[in-house]
């Protein structure tokens, strides 16, 4: 079977490797159909890391993927899977905190395996049948749509609210659209790139450039400042925004991953403020909410998809994803 395989940052080979070894007890064969590139992909493709992981053995990437089950429970059924094996044994798990885990593997990240791979091997318990209303590709970005449903869980939004997004990549997008779900009164959402904007527009009440945020704020909210703000940008300047349009009790979700590991912000702006930070770790548990949601047209993944590519042409997938020319890129290994 075909696999591409990160060696190096920007060095991601596609080879032919063995099938994978037969199931054991509890897990299946799932012939992977679709893949989603993520933002953290993009950092294991530049800079062979992320954060204070470092890349110390080839290993295939991606997390947010789908496919048909082969063998198991679900055998014949498409199914979405969840990339993060938890211990299920530490205090976090029993506490029902699973993202948090210390001891947690997930796919694509250290020494195991992703998505990027025609067929693979997987739990059971982390596999969720896709129904006939989400496509392959929806499936693939249930995992996006989970973690979006995290951060905005973690904001704890109240009816009426005013909410800021910083960053509108396909999670902010996702995330513009939830709060508006959640009972936002009003969503306002800053982002750099014109087309991203463009695609955050349809849920937002106002779309600004980074240089425009202050000023449109400023008029849209009397002064006043936010509820509440989502940064999905993971750079300073996106937090100082945060913390400059928050209102004095707001709450800031922090979303984004900065490329040196470091973040920070006015510490005297912050406090005076009184301000609550959360930080967003993945998701937790949420897949079945994630999947209701697409069912129901709730939110629209496919719109997500601006790029498609065939495994042989991974390297050039992640290329094109890195140029963050569009939304969503995908790879369909089969």
């Amino acid at each position: 079977m075909k696999a591409a395989r990160l060696h190096g940052a920007g060095d991601l080979r596609v080879a032919d490797e063995p099938e994978p070894d037969s199931p054991p007890a509890g897990s299946s064969l799932v012939q992977v159909t679709s893949m989603g590139i993520c933002g953290s992909d993009l950092h294991w493709f530049e800079e062979g890391g992320i954060g204070d992981a470092k890349l110390r053995a080839p290993v295939v990437p991606g997390h947010e993927f789908a496919g048909t089950a082969l063998t198991g429970p679900h055998a014949g059924a498409r199914v979405a899977v969840d990339p993060a094996l938890p211990c299920e044994h530490c205090e976090q798990c029993r506490r029902g905190f699973r993202n948090l885990c210390p001891h947690v593997r997930f796919a694509g990240h250290g020494e195991l395996d992703g998505g990027l791979r025609e067929r693979m091997v997987w739990p059971d318990a982390q596999l969720f049948p896709i129904p006939d209303e989400i496509s392959e590709d929806g499936g693939a970005l249930l995992e996006p749509l989970g973690v979006a449903i995290h951060a905005i869980d973690l904001a704890h939004l109240r009816l009426g609210d005013d909410v800021l997004v910083v960053g509108a990549g396909p999670i902010g997008i996702l995330i513009t659209r939830l709060a508006g779900l959640s009972g936002a009164s009003r969503v306002f959402v800053s982002e750099p790139l014109p087309h991203r904007r463009a695609a955050a527009a349809a849920d937002a009440e106002a779309v600004w450039d980074p240089s425009e945020l202050a000023d449109g704020l400023a008029e849209a909210t009397q002064g006043r400042g936010v509820d509440a703000v989502l940064e999905i940008a993971g750079n300073d300047a996106a937090i100082a925004a945060a913390v400059d349009a928050a209102r004095p009790g707001a709450r800031i979700v922090l979303g984004g991953i900065p490329d040196d590991d470091r973040s920070s912000f006015l510490a005297s702006t912050a406090r005076r403020k009184g301000l609550t930070f959360a930080m967003v770790r993945r998701m937790n548990e949420v897949y079945p909410r994630a999947i209701a949601l697409a069912r129901r047209k709730a939110v629209d993944l496919d719109a997500l998809v601006t790029a498609g590519f065939g495994i042989d042409d991974a390297a050039a997938a992640f290329t094109s994803a890195a140029a963050r020319a569009g939304l969503k890129t995908v790879i369909r290994p089969t």
